[in-house]
C-alpha cells in the first residue's frame, strides 16, 4: 500500500475542504489517464516556473498527479504482466499472488479517489473487473453426460419389469428423444417414433418416464408428415402414451388434437384407426370434447364409419358416442351425415359394430334435427328389426334408441305403430331381461293411446303377470 502523507499538498483555508482549494487550478482536460500518456511521452516540457509562482497549489497539484499516476503506472504493468496469459510469469505465480496485487491497488485507487475527487476516474471500474477476472473460479457444468447407447438393441430387448428396470431404459429413452429433435435425418426420426412406440406399449411406468422425457413436444410434428410410417408410428406412439393419465394433459398442451385429426383425414387405416383412439382417451372432459369437435374430429369420424375397417368402425363409433355427449358435436354429427351409415351399421349384425350403432342413433335422437334424420334414413324400421330378430344384447340397445326417438315425438310414436312394433315389443316384455322388460314398459305408455283394444287387454294382462 502507498500512503500519501508525504506528498506535499498545502492545507487550505480554514472551512474550506483541501478538494475545493485544488479544483480551481485544475489543468482542463487533465483526467487520469491523458496525464499518464503525457507521462510516458519523453519530450514532455517541464513545469513552467510561472504557474508555479502563481500559487503552490500548482506545483503540489503536479507533484500529486506525477507521483499518483507513477505508483498506479507501476502496479498496472506489474499486474498486467502478471496475469496475462502470454507472459512466462503468469505461469509462477499463483492466484492468491493476482487477488493481492489487484487488492492492494484498488484500496490506493479508492483512497486517492476520497482524498480528492478532482482527479476521478474510471480505473477504479478496470481493477475492480480485473480483480474479479483472477478470482473468479473455473465454469462448471451440471448437466449430464449422454450416455451412448444402441437403439437397435431394444428390437430384442426384454422390457419386462425384472429384466428392464428403469434405469436401464431410460438411456434408450433420451436417445429417442434427441434422435426425434429438428436437426435430425427424417430416417432417424422415424426409426426413434417407431421405438418410442415400442417402449410405451406396456408399462405405465415407462410411458412416465417418456412423457417426462421431453418426447410428447417432439412426436406432434410428425403427426403431419409425408412419410406415411413415421406418421403412423407418432400417432401410435402418442396413443399409447396416452393410456397414462397425466400425459394426457401433456399431449393436449403440446397443441396435438389438430395434427391428430389430420392423422385421421391423410393417415393409412391403422394411422386413422390409432388417431381416433387417440382423440377418444384424449376426450375424458366436456371442455377436451369441445375442443375436438372444434378441431374438425367429427367428420372424418364419420367417413371412418363408412369406409373403415371393422376395427376402425368400432373406434369412431366410440369416439363419436363419447364426443356426442355434448350437443353442439351432435349437430356437427348429423350434419356430417352420420346418421345413413350408422341405420346400415344395426344391420351388420355379429361383427359388434350393431351394437354401437344404437348407442349413437340413440344419442343423436336426443335433438331434433338427429330425430328427423333417423327417420328419414329409415331408422325406426330398422330398430323394430333388431327387436324382432336380433341377438337379447341388441333387442335392449334397439328399445333404447326408439324410446329416445319416441319420448317427445308424437309423429314417430305413430310411424312406430304404423311400423309393426307393439307385437315384438310385447314378446320381449315377457322373454327379455330386466332391463330390456323396463325399457319395453316405458316405450309401450307412451304408444298407450295409439294402440287398439286388443293391444292393450294383451299388454294390461302381460303387465301383471310380471308383476306377480
Amino acid at each position: 500500500m502507498v500512503s500519501l502523507a508525504g506528498s506535499q499538498i498545502p492545507s487550505p483555508p480554514p472551512g474550506q475542504s483541501p478538494c475545493a482549494s485544488a479544483r480551481p487550478l485544475r489543468r482542463p482536460g487533465h483526467s487520469m489517464r491523458t496525464i499518464r500518456s503525457a507521462l510516458l511521452q519523453p519530450d514532455s516540457a517541464p513545469a513552467s516556473p510561472t504557474a508555479s509562482a502563481g500559487g503552490g497549489c500548482a506545483d503540489d497539484d503536479s507533484d500529486i498527479e506525477n507521483l499518483t499516476d507513477s505508483v498506479i503506472d507501476f502496479h498496472l504493468s506489474e499486474l498486467a504482466a502478471t496475469a496475462g496469459p502470454a507472459h512466462p510469469a503468469a505461469v509462477a505465480k499463483s492466484s492468491s499472488a493476482i487477488n493481492a496485487a489487484a487488492t492492494e491497488l484498488l484500496d490506493l485507487s479508492r483512497d486517492f479517489s476520497d482524498y480528492c475527487s478532482s482527479f476521478n476516474s474510471d480505473i477504479s471500474g478496470e481493477l475492480e473487473r480485473l480483480a474479479a477476472a483472477a478470482a473468479a473460479p473455473p465454469p462448471r457444468s451440471d448437466a449430464p453426460v449422454p450416455v451412448a447407447v444402441d437403439l437397435d438393441e431394444l428390437e430384442s430387448m426384454d422390457l419386462s419389469p425384472d429384466a428392464a428396470p428403469l434405469d436401464r431404459v431410460e438411456p434408450f429413452v433420451l436417445a429417442c428423444v434427441r434422435a426425434l429433435g429438428p436437426d435430425a435425418s427424417p430416417d432417424a426420426r422415424r426409426a426413434a417414433a417407431a421405438r418410442i412406440r415400442l417402449l410405451a406399449k406396456h408399462r405405465s411406468d415407462i410411458r412416465e418416464l417418456i412423457g417426462a422425457s421431453g418426447a410428447i413436444p417432439a412426436l406432434v410434428p410428425l403427426l403431419r408428415s409425408t412419410d406415411p410410417a413415421a406418421q403412423e408410428s407418432a400417432v401410435t406412439a402418442l396413443l399409447n402414451l396416452s393410456l397414462e393419465e397425466r400425459n394426457r394433459s401433456a399431449i393436449t398442451a403440446a397443441g396435438a388434437v389438430k395434427p391428430l385429426v389430420y392423422a385421421l383425414r391423410t393417415g393409412t387405416a391403422a394411422a386413422k384407426q390409432n388417431a381416433a383412439c387417440a382423440l377418444l382417451s384424449l376426450s375424458g372432459t366436456e371442455e377436451s370434447r369441445a375442443t375436438i369437435g372444434a378441431c374438425g374430429a367429427v367428420p372424418p369420424l364419420v367417413a371412418l364409419l363408412s369406409a373403415g375397417s371393422t376395427r376402425g368402425k368400432k373406434d369412431a363409433l366410440t369416439t363419436l358416442y363419447r364426443l356426442c355427449s355434448a350437443r353442439r358435436n351432435k349437430e356437427r354429427a348429423v350434419s356430417a351425415g352420420a346418421v345413413a351409415p350408422l341405420v346400415h351399421l344395426i344391420g351388420e349384425r355379429g361383427s359388434g359394430t350393431s351394437e354401437k350403432a344404437m348407442v349413437v342413433l340413440g344419442s343423436l335422437a336426443g335433438i331434433a334435427e338427429g330425430r328427423d334424420a333417423v327417420v328419414e334414413a329409415g331408422g325406426i324400421a330398422a330398430l323394430v328389426e333388431a327387436i324382432e330378430d336380433g341377438p337379447s344384447r341388441e333387442k335392449e340397445f334397439a328399445v333404447v334408441a326408439l324410446l329416445q326417438l319416441c319420448s317427445d315425438c308424437p309423429r314417430n310414436r305413430a310411424l312406430l305403430v304404423r311400423e309393426g312394433a307393439i307385437p315384438p315389443l310385447v314378446a320381449l316384455s315377457q322373454t327379455g331381461s330386466a332391463r330390456a322388460k323396463h325399457k319395453v314398459s316405458q316405450t309401450i305408455s307412451l304408444h298407450f293411446s295409439l294402440l287398439n283394444f286388443s293391444y292393450r287387454l294383451e299388454y294390461t294382462l302381460i303387465l301383471c303377470c310380471n308383476r306377480m
